[in-house]
């Protein structure tokens, strides 16, 4: 009997030990398992979003984006990866956005290299993480908006520049990396239409595709004749040594016309190269540090630049406050309108001085 009692004493005092909240041992693990918990869902609430800024080819003109990008990610407190294709091929491009996707990247911008032909790609993406567009659109898809300028106004901007550089008209030849892209296509026709005293709109020609001008042949009238449209297909190197055919070609060319970043210092290096800097005028697109200089040497007569920085910049913001929730980060215009403007002589200094600023030069 007294062996009874001693045996149910021993249970119950360990017993009430293991429910005693003043347990050192129990106290232990559950302040262990507490400890785990909290930091576990602190780790989630501070959990940075991860966003993605992917660009057409690898270019300076993307590296004033990239600084965009890099702001925005210490303002907003937000993880971005920018990706630059090594060659600017819609199979590259792909294959960077599927890594993104696969990595766990939770939204996109990108800059469709051939918007015609990728919209049901585009669209796969669409239905998995928010997806939009900067630089060069593309509205057939089910992106949620385009970050960018009007380029078909920013065509019309350059083809001004063309005419202030031959007043009395003349011969002039564009020069461009590809013509699949939606920015490409009304870049170019925005020069044409300005030389040829046009008065037309994007509208017009996404609602007539049979409107556009041939690509190889002249385009004139009385006073000014489009050459051509040179494309290279997105490699500087292609561009200079196509720039220095034409000179031989066309031996009576008045004017050079280069509608992406690197066009124009590729047109440059052919002219010096047959010493015809000035002789034949150079017009460009971008902020190319060789374009700008010839800008102040007054061997180009201007360039039109867009805003790449505001690119990177708006484009990582508007992803993070879709990301939180906030559902007004879309206009409802469904467009961030970031306009171009021209860099001539008159204000290169200051245009320069402000783009080394913000690469932090």
């Amino acid at each position: 009997m007294q062996r009874i009692l001693f045996f149910t004493l021993l249970l119950a005092t360990v017993v009430a030990g293991c429910n005693d909240p003043s347990n050192d041992d129990l106290r232990v693990l559950t302040d262990a398992d507490s400890g785990d918990a909290t930091a576990t869902q602190g780790d989630t609430d501070s959990k940075q979003p991860s966003v993605a800024f992917v660009t057409n080819q690898i270019a300076d003109f993307w590296k004033i984006s990239e600084a965009g990008c890099n702001d925005a990610e210490k303002d907003f407190d937000v993880e971005v990866q920018v990706r630059m294709p090594s060659q600017a091929t819609a199979v590259e491009q792909k294959r960077i956005v599927e890594d993104l996707l696969t990595s766990g990247v939770e939204a996109i911008a990108i800059s469709p290299i051939d918007a015609d032909n990728q919209v049901d790609w585009l669209n796969t993406i669409a239905q998995q993480v928010p997806l939009i567009t900067h630089d060069s659109d593309a509205p057939a898809s089910d992106r949620l908006m385009y970050i960018g300028m009007d380029n078909y106004a920013a065509g019309l901007t350059c083809g001004e520049l063309v005419k202030k550089a031959l007043p009395d008209g003349g011969k002039v030849m564009l020069f461009i990396g590809r013509l699949e892209q939606d920015n490409s296509k009304f870049r170019r026709q925005g020069v044409i239409d300005a030389l040829l005293g046009r008065e037309r709109d994007m509208e017009y020609y996404r609602s007539q595709p049979d409107a556009w001008d041939p690509v190889d042949d002249e385009i004139s009238d009385d006073k000014y004749t489009i050459l051509g449209t040179i494309t290279d297909q997105g490699k500087p190197e292609v561009a200079q040594s196509k720039a220095e055919d034409a000179l031989n070609t066309y031996p009576g060319i008045n004017a050079m016309v280069g509608l992406f970043e690197y066009n124009p210092p590729a047109c440059y290096k052919a002219l010096e190269k047959a010493n015809k800097l000035g002789a034949v005028k150079l017009i460009g697109f971008d902020e190319n540090d060789i374009t700008l200089q010839a800008i102040k040497d007054g061997t180009c007569t201007g360039t039109v630049v867009q805003n790449p920085y505001d690119y990177g910049y708006q484009s990582v913001r508007v992803l993070t406050e879709l990301l939180r929730g906030s559902k007004s980060a879309i206009p409802e215009s469904k467009y961030l309108d970031i306009p171009p403007r021209p860099i001539t002589k008159d204000n290169v200094d200051e245009f320069w001085a402000d783009l080394k600023a913000k690469k932090g030069q």
